[in-house]
C-alpha cells in the first residue's frame, strides 16, 4: 500500500495519484506537481488515502507545493495567452488549407509547451503548420489529435435529456458502448435516439446495463414456453423492469392474457433467437459507425 492524494487538472477530467511529499492538503486546494509533460497545476479531488501499489504508475511523482497566489495569476494569464494562441493557430490552418478542426489550446504551467487538440476524418500532414507556430511562440509546439467523443467532453453542451453532458459533467473516462446495450434495453435502434451529441452511442446506455444483463438472465423471452399456476403458456410480453410477463395460456377455454410475476413461471423451453429490427442499409451503417 502506498500513500497518495488525487489530482486533477480539468473539470471531470482523469485523476491522478501524487506523492503528498508531507504536505497538508485539504479538498479543493490548488498544487504545484511534476507530470510526464512538465510542471503543471491541478486540484486536489482526493485528500491522503492508501491504495495498492497496482493502482500507482511508478514512479509516483511528487507534489512539489501548495499553490500560491502568483501560481494562481500565472495560470489565469497562460488561460487568456490561450486564447490568443487559439485565433493565431485558426490563422495558420487556414493559410496551409489543412483540413482539421481546432478544438482547443493549452500551455503547460512552465510555458516549456503548448498544446493544440483539434479533430479531422484522417492524418493529416501538419508539419509546417508546427514550424509556423513554433516561429511564432518560440517553445515547443505539440499538435494533438482527438476523437469526437473527447471533443464534446471539451466543448461541452447539453444532451437529449436536457442536461450538462454526462462526459463533461462526472464522466472521469469513458467506456466502451455498444449496439448490444441498446438492443437488451428494448431501444430503438434508431441511430438519432441513441447516440449522442459526439455522433456515438450516449454513454448512459451503460449505466443501467448490468441492471438488464441481470434480469435477462432471471426472465423468460418473448415467445418463450413457460408453466404458470394456471398451466402452460407463451410469453407474448416482458416488462423487465417490473419483473412481470404477460403469458397466453394453453388453454381454449382461457383465451384472455395472465400476468405474472417472473418469479411465478417456470421457463419450458426457451425463445428461439428473436429476428433483429430492420433497417435499412443507410441506419445500418451508421449504427457500425456510432459504436468506432
Amino acid at each position: 500500500m502506498v500513500s497518495v492524494i488525487g489530482v486533477r487538472f480539468r473539470y471531470a477530467g482523469k485523476i491522478y495519484y501524487f506523492d503528498p511529499a508531507g504536505i497538508d492538503l485539504k479538498l479543493g486546494e490548488k498544487v504545484i506537481v511534476e507530470t510526464a509533460r512538465g510542471i503543471e497545476c491541478g486540484e486536489v479531488v482526493q485528500t491522503l488515502r492508501e491504495v495498492d501499489d497496482s493502482e500507482v504508475v511508478a514512479p509516483l511523482k511528487k507534489v512539489i507545493r501548495k499553490a500560491t497566489e502568483e501560481d494562481l495569476q500565472h495560470v489565469e494569464e497562460n488561460k487568456r495567452k490561450a486564447k490568443e494562441a487559439f485565433g493565431i493557430c485558426l490563422e495558420k490552418i487556414k493559410k496551409h488549407n489543412l483540413e482539421m478542426k481546432l478544438i482547443d489550446v493549452e500551455y503547460t504551467f512552465d510555458n516549456n509547451k503548448i498544446l493544440f487538440y483539434f479533430t479531422a476524418d484522417g492524418r493529416v500532414d501538419f508539419r509546417e503548420l508546427v514550424k509556423d507556430l513554433a516561429a511564432v511562440f518560440r517553445t515547443r509546439i505539440e499538435l494533438r489529435q482527438i476523437g469526437v467523443r473527447d471533443e464534446a467532453k471539451m466543448m461541452g453542451g447539453l444532451g437529449v435529456c436536457g442536461r450538462c453532458l454526462c462526459c463533461c459533467n462526472h464522466l472521469t473516462e469513458f467506456q466502451p458502448i455498444s449496439i448490444k446495450m441498446a438492443k437488451e434495453q428494448s431501444l430503438s435502434l434508431n441511430p438519432t435516439k441513441i447516440s449522442g451529441i459526439c455522433g456515438r452511442l450516449m454513454c448512459c446506455l451503460r449505466y443501467e446495463h448490468e441492471v438488464y444483463e441481470d434480469l435477462l438472465k432471471r426472465i423468460p423471452k418473448v415467445n418463450a414456453l413457460v408453466q404458470t399456476p394456471d398451466g402452460p403458456g407463451t410469453v407474448v410480453y416482458v416488462s423487465l423492469l417490473q419483473e412481470k410477463v404477460k403469458v397466453k395460456l394453453d388453454n381454449d377455454n382461457e383465451p384472455d392474457l395472465k400476468e405474472y410475476h417472473a418469479s411465478e413461471v417456470k421457463l419450458l423451453k426457451d425463445a428461439e433467437k428473436e429476428s433483429e429490427e430492420q433497417l435499412d442499409e443507410a441506419d445500418m451503417e451508421l449504427l457500425k459507425q456510432l459504436e468506432d
